[in-house]
Formats: structure tokens, C-alpha cells, sequence
């Protein structure tokens, strides 16, 4: 995009306050003494921390010596949740907390179930509310905690917390909330609420990130998580962040100086663009309480359609689908869940919250934004405007999935194809039964057919380009057994209520292109209208009765060879989220709409005993279907296999398809890992590829010479990356070396 958009996901994370960013500065360069030390400069720096201390006691009404600083809310709720639990161990070992928490208070309590202590997930109420009498219920004399969140992050819904504490205290049990979404936007003052511990996190309120602080009231005992120095009271040890200390304690002193102001501002924005949204589009839904609610937040489900195909398209408006923390995961949030929203709501559920920063004018173009684009996926197209065929279009923005990556999950699939009974015809040469992407059949002792059908979502926004790769993927199983294709035919599922017609022209263009490359045409095929683009073909060629490959033929000793480079499928979701740039694009482009015909070409020369592409369920998918079909052991040797670097990079940073992750929990019970490789290599290893590589067993007289064939032929990435070690159950070691 040429210009940003339209900011609405404050409780994401909001933009550091002017104020606070000039408040900072000093403490970049002048002012950058440790303050444990005790000449000036040390000096400068405690009294900078013992401000900020001062000013964000003065938000939550307690006093400065009661507040312990972090790198963040997660660290402030783990320091209270663990270090009561193991302070008052003796006493009891359950803990009470509600069923819509956030991760950072729900995987800490999931923790400790593992260390022996028991949890209590309250339910809530259709608002999101906690039931009062279901904690009452549940507090037991071994009760040492409750830990209710202030605020929910996803619908805004406030809880009743002076009532929890009150009830909980009747009981000498200790109570911690959650503030992070509350503090800087209702009042959020300690003895009010009557909690013992308070969680804030600085970048919720306009400070930087990795900055936070917990409340501990006077008299309530911690069991440390950091030990070293005795740093915050000898509560948290590590040398204090000064520099973002002091942009919170400037972001909180200017919270409390706004606080009327920012939550009028906030509610009155927050309720136009609902008004605005409902007016449009009547059958919205909103989530969470109508009146006790944060007064920036709007969680708004739009029926039967999915939250991320309609992020995707918000091109102008930046928002998120349930929590932040889950912006990329297309299930129901466990918040949603557990106030019961009906499934066909939840499912298009977007949370929209407005800032100090947001602008009237800015509500009112994203009304029109959201109204539009929600509108065509609602109403297929009546009363909208379609997307111009003169914008540019990015197709990954048109679809959550990816690629090959979109597939069933492996696992799911082989538990249905299990339940079906196995084709029963004399001339069909390769079924199921080996795990082949394509089926052979013997029309009579001198013709052989080969046919596949493979289809997915785009894999990258240029239409033509995702035409051609489609093709190529498509092609790839009729090489792969051997055979040479005949004829083609298009598979097309499009949006025309998203799309113009233009762009499914490009798509046809660049699959046309590749077949023409391929030697071959397109003769015809099928359409369906769908909410996303997908496209594929079915193709037809024929194979050599007496060369077929299938997955099952691979024999002890022989050597294992790929032709391309893995790690498409983790690049094609970075390039969805914007993170690279055009020639890492354009390489992995040209990588994927590379035809297999050339390797399929030099693999006629050879003593070749098995063949499979590597696609959907990545490399180690693919070769489990080889070593369990041909019932043999094999060695991979991860420093052998060709990748492409940025590719684990971005596996090392969490940028990851749900196809890989899907796939790495697929080969779990049958692959072994050696003690150095890590986990970013393990991802690639399994990552979900589109229109991968040509992975070959071949006898190991011909392993060399066949490599140096395939890059003669311009298939520059091929290589032995392995070895059919014995006769087994078909399980897959993995090591760091490489022929052992």
C-alpha cells in the first residue's frame, strides 16, 4: 500500500505517546549510568527509575514502594501467578481463574497443573462476565489464589473485580488481575478494586513495549522468578530498563492527567463506527457487554464469513481477528467459546479498538471500508462496489490459506481414506494403496495412463504468476511417476464477488503459458464460484509399462536425491505478511514455476527405483510415504539438503504456515532427530511446499553422476541428501553430518 491505514487495534498495541518518546531521549545517550552504581551518573538514572516508580503509583493509587518493574505484562502476571503459587505453597495448592483469560495468565495456570497445583477455570456469563456463584462454588480451603483479569482483551467485557475481592479475601485468599487493557482507559486504582497484585503493561498505554509492572501490596509474599542481584526490592533481579522505565512512568502520569478525556474521546468513536457498521449492515452481532466494556472496544461478528478472508481484504483498516496474540489462527477463540457465541458469528468475529489517535474522519472512511468489503461477503455482491480491476490485487490477501500449505491435515485425511474401501480393477497399475499423487491405469499391454488433479490457494499476490505455479505444481505428479503429459484441464474456484473477472483471465494466461512450456494444452475443465481463489489442474499423460515409479520402490543402499530447495511454503507466508522484498519474491516465484520436466528428463538415464514431488506435507511427509511404502529405513542428512536460508530464518522468527506445523506433528512417531538440529531446521525439513523439488532413490553407483546430469540440465539445486539404509518399518533418522 502506498499509504498506512486506518489504525483500529489499540489493544494490540498502541503508538508511544509524543510526549513519552520526548520523555525518553535523555535516556538514550546523556543520562545512561546503571542505577545501582553510585557516582553521578548512576545517580541521574536511579532518580529517573524512582520517578517513573512515583508516577505510575500515582495512576493505580498505591504507593511507589509497591511496584515491582518487568519487561512486560506476560512477566508480571508469571512473576505474581508463580511466585505466589510457590510463596504459599504450604498453605493450599489451587488456584481460581476464569475461562477468557489471556494466554500470558492461561498457560502460566496450565504450568502449574503440571507442577501439582490445581486450577478452577470459572465460566462466564453470554457477556463475558464472571458468575459470581460459581466462584463461590469453587473456593476450597486449599485456595491460595484467584486471578481474574480487569478487562477482557477480545470484547472489552469489565469484571465485577471489588465483588471477586472481596468475596475471595472473606476466604484469606489473595487476588491478582490482569490490568493490562484496563489501566490508562477506566480508573484502575488498587484500593478501589481491593486486589493484593495488579498487572500493567506499558505498551497498552502508549509507552514502549517490553515494559511493565506488577502491584504487590504490602505484606503479600513472591518467590522470585529471576534470580541475581537484589534489583526491585529483591523481587526482580537485572539491571532496570531506564530508558523505557521512563516511558512508562510518562505514559501513565499523562494516562491519569486524560483519563476522562481519552475515554470520552474512545466511546464516542467506538460507538459511531458500530452505529455506522449496524446501520450498513444490520445482521452484526456484538460481543460482549453492552455497557460494562472498555470504552475503546467493539468486538463485532459478521455471519458466515471468516474474520481472516475479511481482514485480508481490509486493505485500509488495520484490525484484528479475536485477540492479537491469535491474529493468524481461523478457529474460534476460546474467549468466544466460553460465552457461547453462536459458531455461524464467531467465525467472522473482528475486534475494532479505537485510541487517543483516532480521528473522526478516520471512523468514517473505515466505515465505508468495512461495510463494502463485509458487504460483497455477505451479500455476494449486491449493493457493493467490487474491488477495481485497476488496483493492483494481491492474491494472498484473498485467501488464509497458502498454497500447497491449505491442505488437510495429513493425519485427518489418513483416518478417513482408512475408512473406504480399496478400487478393485485389474488394470489399475498404482491405487491408494502406495500414496502417490497419481493413479496409473493400463488401457492395454502398450498404454499406460497417468492422471492427477491438484489445485490449492494463491501462494503469492501476482495472478498470473500464482496461474503458472499452479500449473507446474499440477504437472509435477505426472513427471514424478515417470510418465509424460498428454492434455489438461482447469480446476477454478473464484470469488466473482471479490474479484473481477480480470484477474481469473491472468490466472488462465500464466497455467496456459506453462502447459505450452510443458509441451501440452488445456482443454477445458470446471468452475465453481467459492469465497476464495483456487486453482489447479487435472492432467493426463502417459508412462512407460515398464518404468513406472511409484513411492514403493525405493531398495536398501540406494541414495536419496532432491531437485529443488525447500522452505517456499514458510517464504510464501512471509511474503503474505509483508516482510520481504521483491527479488526474495521473485526468486522463490521462479523457483516454484520451474517444471520438473528437465529432472524427470535426466532421471530416464538412470537406475531410478522410486520418485515423489515434494508438495503439502513437505519433505519428511513425503519421504515417510516412501520409507513406509518401500519398507525401509532411511537417513537424512539435514547439512546435505538444499533450502533456502531466509526460509529458516523466518522459521526462526515464528513466521510459520499451519501446514508445516501440521506436518512436523505428522512424521512425530516416525522420525528421529539428531541432538543438532534445531528446531528452525526441523520446520524446514517438514515445511509445506508448492511445486517443490523431484525427491529420487537411485542406485549409489548412479548417485553422483546422476547430480551432476541434473545441473548440467540447469537443475542447479539437486542433491544427495540421503540414504535407504535397510529393510524396516520405514522410520526416518535425521543427523547434522552427512554419509555416515
Amino acid at each position: 500500500m502506498t499509504t498506512k491505514p486506518i489504525y483500529l487495534d489499540y489493544n494490540a498495541t498502541t503508538p508511544i505517546d509524543p510526549a513519552v518518546a520526548e520523555a525518553m531521549k535523555p535516556y538514550l545517550s546523556e543520562f545512561f549510568g546503571n542505577p545501582s552504581s553510585a557516582h553521578w551518573f548512576g545517580s541521574q538514572a536511579k532518580r529517573a527509575v524512582e520517578q517513573a516508580r512515583a508516577q505510575v503509583a500515582s495512576l493505580l493509587g498505591c504507593e511507589s514502594d509497591e511496584l515491582v518493574f518487568t519487561s512486560g505484562g506476560s512477566e508480571a502476571n508469571n512473576l505474581a501467578i508463580k511466585g505466589v503459587a510457590e510463596a504459599y505453597r504450604t498453605k493450599g495448592d489451587h488456584i481460581i481463574t476464569s475461562s477468557i483469560e489471556h494466554p500470558a495468565v492461561m498457560e502460566v495456570c496450565r504450568y502449574l497443573e503440571t507442577q501439582g497445583f490445581q486450577v478452577t477455570y470459572l465460566p462466564v456469563d453470554s457477556t463475558g462476565r464472571i458468575d459470581m456463584g460459581a466462584l463461590q462454588q469453587a473456593i476450597r480451603p486449599e485456595t491460595i489464589l484467584v486471578t481474574i483479569m480487569h478487562a477482557n482483551n477480545e470484547v472489552g467485557t469489565i469484571q465485577p473485580i471489588e465483588r471477586i475481592a472481596s468475596v475471595a479475601h472473606e476466604h484469606h485468599i489473595l487476588v491478582h488481575t490482569d490490568a493490562a487493557q484496563s489501566a490508562g482507559k477506566i480508573p484502575v486504582d488498587v484500593n478501589d478494586l481491593g486486589v493484593d497484585l495488579l498487572t500493567v503493561a506499558g505498551h497498552k498505554l502508549y509507552a514502549p513495549k517490553g515494559i511493565g509492572a506488577l502491584y504487590v501490596r504490602h505484606g503479600t509474599r513472591l518467590v522470585k522468578l529471576i534470580h541475581g542481584a537484589d534489583h526491585e526490592r529483591d523481587i526482580r533481579a537485572g539491571t532496570e530498563n531506564v530508558l523505557e522505565i521512563v516511558g512508562l512512568g510518562k505514559a501513565c502520569e499523562i494516562a491519569r492527567t486524560r483519563l476522562a478525556d481519552d475515554g470520552r474521546h474512545c466511546r464516542k468513536l467506538r460507538d459511531r463506527l458500530y452505529e455506522g457498521l449496524k446501520e450498513r449492515l444490520p445482521e452484526i452481532r456484538l460481543n460482549g457487554h453492552l455497557d460494562l466494556r472498555l470504552p475503546n472496544t467493539v468486538s463485532v461478528s459478521f455471519p458466515g464469513v471468516e474474520a481472516n478472508t475479511l481482514l485480508a481484504e481490509l486493505e485500509g483498516v488495520a484490525a484484528s481477528a479475536g485477540a492479537a496474540c491469535h491474529a493468524d489462527d481461523v478457529e474460534i477463540s476460546h474467549v468466544l467459546e466460553a460465552m457461547e457465541a453462536p459458531r455461524e458469528y464467531a467465525m467472522g468475529t473482528i475486534r475494532f479498538s479505537t485510541g487517543r489517535m483516532t480521528t473522526e474522519n478516520e471512523i468514517t472512511t473505515a466505515i465505508d471500508e468495512i461495510a463494502d468489503v463485509a458487504g460483497r461477503l455477505l451479500h455476494g455482491g449486491e449493493h457493493t462496489h467490487m474491488v477495481s480491476g485497476e488496483k493492483e490485487i494481491k492474491l494472498t490477501h484473498y485467501t488464509h490459506g497458502l498454497g500447497c500449505a491449505c491442505k488437510l491435515r495429513p493425519q485427518a485425511l489418513e483416518r478417513v481414506l482408512a475408512t473406504l474401501s480399496a478400487p478393485r480393477d485389474a488394470n489399475l497399475l498404482v491405487g491408494p494403496e502406495t500414496g502417490d499423487d497419481a493413479a496409473v491405469y493400463r488401457l492395454d499391454d502398450g498404454h499406460v495412463l497417468v492422471q492427477t488433479v491438484d489445485f490449492f490457494t494463491p501462494v503469492v499476490d501476482d495472478p498470473y504468476t500464482f496461474g503458472a505455479i499452479a500449473a507446474a505444481n499440477a504437472l509435477s505428479d505426472i513427471y514424478a511417476m515417470g510418465g509424460t503429459p498428454l492434455f489438461a484441464l482447469n480446476i477454478v474456484g473464484f470469488p466473482s464477488n471479490r474479484l473481477p473477472m480480470s484477474v481469473l483471465e491472468d490466472i488462465l494466461r500464466g497455467a496456459q503459458d506453462k502447459a505450452k512450456e510443458a509441451g501440452i494444452c488445456i482443454v477445458g475443465g470446471h468452475t465453481v464460484d467459492d469465497i476464495e481463489p483456487k486453482y489447479g489442474l487435472v492432467v493426463t499423460g502417459l508412462v512407460d509399462p515398464g518404468r513406472i515409479l511409484t513411492n514403493s520402490g525405493a531398495r536398501p543402499g540406494d541414495l536419496l536425491v532432491l531437485t529443488k530447495p525447500l522452505g517456499v511454503g514458510l517464504i510464501s507466508t512471509a511474503i503474505k505478511r509483508g516482510l520481504t522484498d521483491r527479488a526474495l519474491e521473485d526468486r522463490v516465484a521462479d523457483i516454484m514455476g520451474r517444471l520438473n520436466k528437465d529432472a524427470a528428463h535426466v532421471m530416464r538415464d538412470f537406475d531410478v527405483s522410486g520418485c515423489t514431488d515434494v508438495t503439502g506435507f513437505g519433505l519428511l511427509g513425503h519421504l515417510r510415504e516412501m520409507s513406509r511404502g518401500s519398507k525401509v529405513d532411511v537417513e537424512i542428512w539435514a547439512n546435505a539438503v538444499p533450502f533456502l536460508k531466509e526460509a529458516r530464518d523466518f522459521a526462526a522468527s515464528g513466521i510459520i504456515p499451519g501446514g508445516t506445523l501440521n506436518n512436523l506433528e505428522y512424521v512425530e512417531g516416525i522420525v528421529s532427530w539428531g541432538n543438532k538440529i534445531p528446531r528452525s531446521m526441523r520446520l524446514v525439513l517438514t515445511d509445506a511446499q508448492t511445486s517443490g523439488g523431484l525427491l529420487i532413490a537411485v542406485t549409489p553407483a548412479h548417485g553422483d553422476r546422476m547430480v551432476q546430469a541434473l545441473r548440467d540440465a540447469g537443475v542447479h539445486a539437486a542433491a544427495i541428501i540421503g540414504l535407504c539404509k535397510t529393510r524396516g518399518e520405514g522410520r526416518i533418522h535425521v543427523i547434522s553430518g552427512s554419509v555416515s
